[in-house]
């Protein structure tokens, strides 16, 4: 994925008289995203779909709020798959990702994290994937993406905005960093969270369900770092390092599941080496690393945390246990 634009968020008249010239090309797009919407027969999968999605371009993050609900509906007893594109990846699937034998040049990097904890099934065509899924043993299918893809029925939409959604820049791609207007993305959502860099950012986003903000996983100890990350916003990468007490020498941001060269390696190295620092990357960046150069990095691992997750479970449960009946009584 390519970097942000900086003109989407800029309030020069530069950045303004550029999205207004784009605001065909961006009505064009909206309009292609409706009619598809229209003309496509979405599928019911047997099973329930849960899709978590946004409607900015970039992360916000659904991988680590997917990997929570997937949690939420362990506990309860249900066996969820993730049904996710393979973003990065080669393959065009249904395949089921096993990490022993695939890397994130054939499945992509998110398949790689969410089959660390689960079943994980990358395909192109939504449909295929779930009848994989299915096929798999799983109870509900959980999307990390596809909000916008009309292929494959969603039983719970689960939508995710963060503070680019309540920016001044309210236009869709390319004249601003919407895929879908956010009201046309909330009307078919069956709950909103908002994301935020802290907690205090999160509940500063008002008309949504719930909060929630990431947060490092267990004990880490602050050290001098070199911190480089190709995701959709690395700075929120580097401002989470620098919030938890981290002495960051360097930030070197790439684009959205960057494919690192040999050179840029050699350069991070040499870096570390000289400033005699770590090199500290996200999870997702480490995936796609060579295996001889995850000897020098460290990555954080973070989870999502909720202000109110038992109630957030509570929700999802009651609602898969209605559609569970609704089922029931359709087939007899």
């Amino acid at each position: 994925m390519m970097r942000e634009p900086w003109f989407w968020q800029s309030p020069s008249m530069t950045a303004k008289a550029i999205t207004t010239a784009l605001r065909p090309a961006a009505f064009a797009y909206q309009y292609a995203h409706k009619l598809r919407c229209a003309m496509t027969a979405s599928h019911h999968a047997s099973v329930p779909v849960i899709c978590i999605g946004n409607a900015t371009l970039g992360g916000v993050g659904k991988t680590p709020l997917a990997l929570r609900i997937h949690e939420f509906l362990l506990e309860d007893g249900i066996k969820s798959c993730f049904l996710t594109r393979g973003f990065g990846g080669s393959f065009t699937g249904p395949t089921l990702v096993d990490r022993d034998h695939h890397d994130a040049d054939q499945v992509g990097d998110e398949a790689l994290l969410l089959a660390a904890r689960g079943n994980t099934i990358i395909s192109r065509f939504r449909p295929a994937g779930a009848a994989l899924a299915v096929e798999h043993g799983a109870q509900a299918i959980l999307m990390d993406d596809g909000y916008q893809n009309p292929t494959l029925h969603k039983d719970i939409s689960i939508l995710l905005v963060d503070k680019k959604s309540t920016s001044d820049n309210p236009l869709t791609f390319p004249a601003g960093p919407f895929r879908e207007t956010l009201a046309s993305a909330k009307k078919r959502a069956d709950l909103v969270i908002a994301v935020g860099d802290t907690q205090a950012e999160a509940q500063s986003i008002t008309g949504t369900d719930f909060h929630a903000w990431l947060e490092p996983v267990g004990r880490v100890s602050p050290q001098k770092v070199i911190a480089f990350a190709g995701i959709g916003r690395p700075k929120k990468f580097f401002d989470l390092l620098s919030r938890q007490g981290f002495d960051v020498e360097k930030a070197i941001g790439f684009p959205d599941h960057h494919q690192f060269s040999q050179a840029e390696l050699d350069v991070l190295l040499r870096d570390a080496t000289k400033e005699n620092a770590q090199l500290m990357t996200t999870e997702k960046d480490f995936v796609r690393l060579p295996e001889d150069f995850k000897k020098h990095v460290m990555p954080l691992r973070v989870a999502m945390h909720i202000n109110d997750a038992d109630g957030l479970k509570q929700q999802v449960l009651a609602k898969l246990k209605k559609i569970e009946n609704i089922h029931a009584a359709s087939s007899s």
